[in-house]
């Protein structure tokens, strides 16, 4: 056997036997733990930190019988190879223990030799055991802390970030707008050890520059007009947890300074005040651009580009995830027809391949709205095509784009004419997101709107 380390329990009560087979364990490459009674086996099992690859189990424990402890604790027992020992060699006892689980049955006193092959074998069975059911896992995952989806694309961002939820590095998230990256850091943040600590997001797109560094660092009572009291920021707030900071291509080049300074140091510094804060916090941010070509035209500082992806994830686009297209369709049909009061119960099969072929630019949110809004306006057991409508870019807004091209009777006639206010304000909307593929903050600039007020007039147009 080669000399790779595999982890072994010996539950035996007298010292010298578990020596003995402590010895040759470890001869063979193993690390042992011994447990000279049943609670005290329990007690490692329940406290190790992956499954032991073996476990020697005497059956006559002073405290329990062997047999008790392998059928009782079958959920810990599960993932190790169990090799049953005892001085009693009926065949009775045998098939008790092979049924409870056990992997081979050795009858006292045990040969060095008949030992260390059990014990090879039973360690290869182990490692197989657990691959298979590491690999079946990762196929049958559906829904992972707010995601739906089964595709291969999303078991690996699922497996990337159970790797990087206990680190303590930053995260740099990119992915096109709805993809769900703030449902991404919510993921690193319940999947780590700062779970129990608070989650704190801030949209750096939707907030004034002139406000923001007070919104991430906070400020002092009397520090600028309207600061009427002592204000705690997002930094602070999420002490002992996680501070998302969402469309960070978005701050104001002198606000980075001060973001690399505090991600540096780890202290902030209020808006009027002299003193400095220690914050224990993570890190994670996020952006629909490319922030290497945000470093090159000179909008985003590279000191703090490489500060912040220490580890990068990039979240795959809804068109490049197939079959989860549909489940995430029917997730969203079942819910909002709960939330809504209506008997929608499934998609007919048109509607299913029309939403699969469509490339969605707006990605999960789009989907969301599009969804939401066939069952607002509709009624029925069954979505159908014809409730869903014509699939075009999808803002919430209605795309009148082609009506410019139309004329009546060979005059220029302007179909705004015929438009209400509402709709000519959705149509220019429509128009500055689709030639900023989405990007809100930036259609925001060309409409020379605050991207806060153009978030709630999208939000209010698709509720």
């Amino acid at each position: 056997m080669s000399k790779s380390v595999h982890h072994a329990l010996v539950v035996e009560d007298m010292a010298s036997l578990a020596f003995n087979y402590s010895e040759q364990l470890k001869n063979e490459g193993f690390e042992v733990d011994i447990a000279d009674d049943g609670a005290t086996a329990l007690q490692l099992l329940q406290s190790a930190k992956k499954p032991y690859s073996i476990i020697l189990l005497d059956l006559q424990l002073p405290d329990i019988d062997g047999l008790d402890l392998l059928q009782q604790n079958s959920a810990y027992l599960q993932n190790s190879s169990v090799i049953v020992v005892t001085a009693d060699g009926s065949i009775n006892r045998a098939i008790k223990a092979m049924q409870a689980g056990a992997y081979d049955f050795l009858v006292k006193p045990i040969a060095p030799e008949r030992l260390m092959t059990t014990a090879r074998n039973a360690s290869e069975k182990s490692e197989l055991v657990q691959e298979v059911r590491a690999v079946k896992h990762l196929r049958d995952r559906t829904n992972f802390h707010g995601f739906i989806g089964k595709s291969p694309q999303m078991q690996a961002l699922y497996k990337a970030i159970e790797n990087v939820a206990d680190s303590k590095a930053t995260i740099f998230i990119t992915g096109e707008s709805g993809t769900g990256k703030e449902v991404t850091a919510e993921a690193v943040h319940k999947q780590g050890k700062r779970a129990k600590g608070p989650f704190v997001a801030i949209n750096c797109g939707a907030i004034p520059a002139d406000l923001l560094e007070s919104e991430i660092f906070g400020h002092m009572k009397g520090s600028f007009t309207g600061a009427t009291s002592d204000r705690v920021g997002a930094a602070l707030a999420a002490s002992g947890g996680t501070l998302f900071l969402d469309e960070i291509c978005e701050m104001d080049i002198k606000l980075q300074v001060k973001l690399l300074r505090f991600l540096q140091t780890g202290t902030i510094q209020r808006v009027g005040s002299s003193n400095t804060e220690q914050v224990d916090v993570r890190v994670v941010c996020a952006t629909n651009r490319d922030p290497a070509h945000e470093v090159a035209e000179g909008r985003f500082r590279e000191d703090l580009f490489y500060r912040l992806a220490v580890i990068p994830i990039e979240i795959p686009p809804l068109r490049d995830r197939g079959h989860d297209i549909s489940l995430i369709a029917n997730e969203f049909l079942r819910r909002f027809s709960e939330e809504e009061d209506k008997s929608f119960q499934s998609l007919d099969g048109d509607a299913a391949l029309a939403l699969a072929a469509y490339d969605w630019p707006g990605n999960v949110r789009e989907l969301q709205n599009r969804i939401r809004r066939s069952i607002v306006m509709n009624e029925g057991a069954v979505l159908t095509t014809e409730m869903i409508g014509t699939l075009a870019k999808d803002s919430g807004v209605v795309d009148r784009s082609n009506e410019l091209e139309k004329t009546a009777d060979g005059l220029n006639a302007n179909p705004l004419d015929n438009m209400s206010m509402e709709e000519v304000e959705r149509y220019v909307v429509d128009r500055a997101l689709a030639r900023e593929d989405g990007n809100v903050p930036a259609a925001a600039r060309a409409l020379k709107l605050s991207p806060s007020t153009l978030y709630r007039k999208i939000e209010r147009w698709a509720s």
